[in-house]
């Protein structure tokens, strides 16, 4: 570097052997004791940090030399003067004291950091928390954005916007305002919020157009979220919600087959909640109500051609005409089968004539049949199965109350397990009959109305238990075959075919172990009738005291020994 008279006009002064003139050591000593005598002197010279003011006394290339009173010049960037007008030779210009003396022993400055210390300055002497000021993002950090207002401000990603954020980047280099939410004078650096400003802008805005909106009024709107019940769209300031049963006369399955993000759409106000500041938007109320004549278009009985456009658990959806729609329940697709899915009967997509059963214009419903295009067996099944015909059917199925017989294509009856016989007990229908089986029967009952027949098997013969006391009254001998031993008794199948019941206390006066030491399955034994109970089908049997009356038949024609006895 070179010394200050380099750049004097006056003529050089002589000089002694070791290069200095005694004018320039005079000067140098008075620096010095300046310096020493005032710690502000001292600071000046020595100590980085200082904002000096300095004068432009060369300009080159790469670098700007400044005069700033110190035992030589230093030097700044040139790059640093973002203001050509400001590189003009003697002019005034403040730097920042980076470093008082470098390895090479030059003085370095630094415009830029004179110029953010002067921007902190007025930022501490003009700003608060809570002031607003203007910025430009220049860059992405970790965990949000770099601001430059005057000096570089945070913004943190959850500040940026009161909208959810896909990519920071879109906000580089654009210029907001900001809202000051944090100063940390000892750290110097600044936190900001875009967020904060557009959440009182959309509360001002929100509470503007809730005074001012009405309902019927048709507003832009942009959609901003999509659910499965519908729409949220930004009305400038204010969500309001298209409900999916507003947006459309025909029925759709999810909002996103109409809509999607970031569309405007056109829709009337249907009502509006200030209280809540809540807003119910409409998208078909624009259009014609295509259900307005629909009573006098579609009366029942009419005969309807559509396409098949929904399946569901309970029926199909018949597109007859755009936007409107009928239901064909499962219960209308076959008088004579029990449909469970839609599918059974019909296909998505296909083309099908139907009949108006019933129009419910208010609540948007129309009620079709299939089965109505056929003729219904039903209508004459009283005349066709009388009570008390007789009829073959084939076991379709069973169930644990029955078996169902099919009379004929989609007739079916039911004969219960209680009018399988009269004299067995049975527990389930497969002990008497089996799926396939061509029973003969007699019809019961009939309910066209519930479309419901009841047949008997039993009825085809006589019941046994109302002559029963006449045929064997108690006391009669009767015989039969042993047909089932339990713990407590012995059950015999008489000739009639019903059971009777010898209890275990009625096998013997003898004393025994075990039934089967006094009786087997199969043995032919003839027993006493103690008792007939008709309603309930039970009789009381006994082998004591058959044997008993033996013996006093025998007592009675004059044989009393034991021998006689056992002859």
């Amino acid at each position: 570097m070179t010394k200050k008279n380099q750049y004097s006009w006056e003529e050089p002064k002589v000089v002694d052997d070791i290069g200095y003139d005694e004018q320039d050591e005079q000067m140098f000593r008075q620096m010095i004791e300046a310096s020493s005598a005032s710690p502000e002197g001292s600071n000046l010279l020595f100590n980085p940090g200082k904002i000096l003011t300095g004068r432009i006394v060369e300009i080159t290339k790469d670098h700007v030399v400044v005069d700033v009173g110190l035992k030589s010049e230093g030097i700044v960037s040139i790059a640093e003067f973002s203001d050509p007008s400001q590189l003009v030779l003697d002019a005034e210009v403040e730097v920042y004291l980076d470093q008082p003396e470098d390895d090479k022993g030059q003085i370095v400055l630094s415009r830029d950091k004179a110029e953010k210390q002067r921007q902190w300055e007025y930022i501490l002497q003009h700003c608060k928390e809570g002031s607003i000021v203007r910025g430009k993002v220049v860059r992405k950090v970790k965990g949000g954005l770099m601001v430059d207002i005057g000096v570089e401000a945070f913004l943190p990603g959850s500040q940026v916007d009161n909208k959810r954020l896909r990519n920071l980047d879109e906000y580089l280099d654009k210029v907001y305002e900001f809202k000051i939410i944090k100063i940390n004078t000892e750290r110097k650096n600044i936190v900001v919020s875009r967020r904060e400003l557009l959440e009182a802008e959309r509360i001002t805005k929100k509470a503007e157009l809730l005074e001012n909106i009405k309902e019927s009024d048709v507003r832009i709107g942009v959609v901003k979220n999509i659910t499965d019940f519908g729409v949220f769209l930004d009305l400038n300031g204010i969500d309001g919600l298209l409900h999916i049963t507003d947006m459309t006369w025909k029925r759709i399955r999810h909002p996103s087959e109409m809509v999607q993000l970031g569309q405007k759409l056109e829709v009337m106000i249907l009502s509006v909640d200030k209280e809540k500041g809540r807003v119910a938007l409409g998208l078909k109320q624009l259009g014609q109500n295509p259900w307005d004549e629909i009573e006098k278009k579609y009366p029942p009985g009419t005969h309807v051609h559509g396409r098949v456009t929904n399946l569901l658990p309970y029926g199909a959806f018949l597109e007859i005409e755009p936007g409107i729609e009928g239901l064909i329940h499962l219960s209308e697709m076959s008088w004579v089968k029990n449909v469970t899915d839609p599918s059974e009967v019909v296909a998505k997509g296909q083309e099908l004539e139907a009949i108006v059963l019933s129009v419910q214009r208010g609540e948007g419903k129309i009620s079709l049949g299939l089965k109505q295009l056929e003729h219904n067996p039903w209508e004459d099944i009283e005349k066709k199965y009388q009570i008390g015909t007789k009829v073959t059917a084939e076991v379709k199925s069973l169930t644990n109350y029955g078996a169902f017989v099919e009379l004929e294509p989609g007739v079916e009856g039911l004969i219960h397990i209680s009018d399988l016989s009269w004299i067995k007990k049975v527990s389930h229908p497969s002990e008497v009959l089996k799926k396939g089986d061509h029973v003969t029967a007699l019809i019961l009952t009939v309910d066209k109305d519930n479309k419901k027949i009841t047949l008997g098997v039993k009825q085809l013969n006589e019941n046994p238990w109302e002559s029963i006391e006449r045929l064997m009254p108690e006391g009669t001998l009767v015989t039969g075959k042993v047909s089932k031993i339990t713990a407590f008794g012995a059950f015999v199948q008489l000739d009639s075919g019903i059971e009777g019941l010898i209890h275990i206390s009625e096998l013997s006066d003898q004393p025994f172990g075990k039934i089967e030491e006094l009786i087997s399955l199969g043995d032919t034994v003839t027993a006493k009738v103690l008792k007939i109970d008709p309603e309930q089908k039970k009789i009381a049997l006994s082998l004591k005291q058959k044997e008993q009356q033996n013996r006093d038949d025998i007592v009675v024609h004059g044989r009393s020994t034991v021998e006689e006895v056992k002859e």
